[in-house]
């Protein structure tokens, strides 16, 4: 059986002026899938974490179950939480 969208842990890291950040984000909420967001630009702890695990340095990076997609890739985000694409 696959997981539902709520099955899935999923950290989104942000800036407050990324316009990418606020459609990822609008993007999950319309398809109800829960999320943490974690702001880098008041986390340095996080900021340099993310760096070390993705060698990027650009927001968003929204991770699903430990795996990271760097930038706003709606295919891989769908795949990874085993959504459909919508119509």
């Amino acid at each position: 059986m696959p997981n539902t969208p709520s099955q899935h842990r999923v950290l989104v890291f942000t800036t407050p002026t990324c316009p990418w950040c606020r459609r990822a984000k609008g993007y999950l909420r319309s398809r109800r899938v829960p999320f943490k967001e974690i702001d880098v630009s008041l986390d340095r702890k996080a900021a340099d974490d993310l760096v070390r695990r993705t060698g990027r340095i650009g927001v968003p990076v929204i991770e699903v179950d430990g795996r990271p997609v760097v930038g706003f890739d709606q295919p891989q985000i769908d795949q990874l939480l085993g959504l459909r694409a919508h119509a």
